[in-house]
């Protein structure tokens, strides 16, 4: 598959231009494309390489010759096309969570499980965001000291909800500071200068939301451990785009703080930033843009004396690593 079709369905989207924007950077080959929306985007033209492209309504026939189809267009319309797309002959790289659980799709993040590529039946599912960049921190170290269990708070960009998210929190703090009424559309709660706990459904039972139960769901199925305990918050903050996470890790042995390190620094798509000194350490704003995720505040855990309890602080663009990136990353894997 040298020059493939491929085709991205939910091209107008946020992680949309971002797929076609990772496409052009990474040089990817492509040999035909064809840009997919609602009959609502149908008709807008978007570049890629210099060309301009018209983008089509999405049909039941929209497929036909396509070798690789990237979905971002969410869970209802991936359900009722990506079966589709893989009967015309396509392979699908599907970003919402509508297979992230179905044993026939291998859930992927290519730097950590990239040989469950090939047991793929047509579909292959990118993780969750927040799933992503926690485990580009923490694999590397659960290579070296296997990961009991994992407690994370996560501090989500408004880019998780979409487009129309990231314009409501400029509009919002554009108000706020004007002193004008904020009215919520897109969020529950004022996005602006605000934190809450993340809008996805709530168990009322087990007092879990759906975001949280993703990641502990998505990394169970991810490393191919279900021993290992995963306590997710996940929270609603306001910045753009890079999510950040505190993750504090319970470990089945004592860890080397350098070893530790040395491992995040030599993992692809890591970058560590842990001055200490300077108190410089992973930030939204500077991991926005950028590919890889950031790791810091690497410590012990202060209350215990083993040495088998750590912390990080990462931060990771949500558009990029987190969903265009990753998807990307999964297409290469298969040419």
């Amino acid at each position: 598959m040298s020059q493939p079709h491929v085709a991205i369905a939910g091209a107008t989207g946020a992680v949309g231009q971002e797929l076609l924007r990772v496409l052009e950077k990474r040089n990817f080959p492509v040999g035909e494309l064809t840009l997919l929306a609602s009959a609502r985007s149908a008709g807008k033209t978007m570049q890629f390489r210099g060309k301009d492209y018209k983008v089509q309504e999405l049909k039941e026939d929209s497929f036909r010759g396509v070798n690789i189809a990237l979905f971002s267009a969410g869970g209802s319309i991936s359900k009722k096309f990506a079966p589709l797309a893989v009967q015309d002959g396509a392979v699908v790289v599907d970003n919402s969570s509508a297979f992230r659980m179905d044993p026939d799709a291998p859930l992927v993040v290519p730097e950590i499980n990239p040989e469950d590529i090939q047991n793929h039946k047509g579909i292959i599912a990118n993780p969750n965001c927040s799933t992503i960049i926690m485990l580009m921190a923490v694999y590397p170290i659960h290579k070296l000291f296997p990961v009991k269990k994992i407690i994370v708070s996560t501090y989500q960009a408004s880019s998780g909800a979409g487009a129309v998210a990231m314009e409501e929190l400029r509009t919002q703090s554009r108000d706020f500071l004007d002193g004008k009424e904020i009215k919520p559309q897109v969020f529950p709660y004022p996005i602006a200068f605000n934190v809450f706990s993340h809008n996805s459904s709530m168990d009322v039972e087990n007092g879990y939301n759906q975001e949280e139960m993703k990641m502990v769901k998505e990394t169970h199925k991810i490393l191919h451990d279900d021993s290992i305990r995963v306590s997710p918050t996940c929270i609603r903050i306001s910045t753009f785009r890079a999510h950040a996470e505190s993750i504090h890790l319970e470990l089945e042995k004592k860890a080397d703080l350098e070893s530790v390190r040395k491992a995040l620094s030599n993992f692809p798509g890591v970058q560590v930033i842990d001055d200490r000194k300077a108190n410089y350490f992973p930030m939204p704003l500077e991991a926005s843009d950028q590919d890889d995720v950031f790791v810091g505040r690497i410590r012990y855990d202060v209350g215990n004396s083993d040495g088998s309890e750590l912390e990080l602080f990462c931060c990771g663009d949500q558009i990029l690593k987190g969903a265009a990136l990753n998807a990307v990353q999964i297409a290469e894997k298969l040419l």
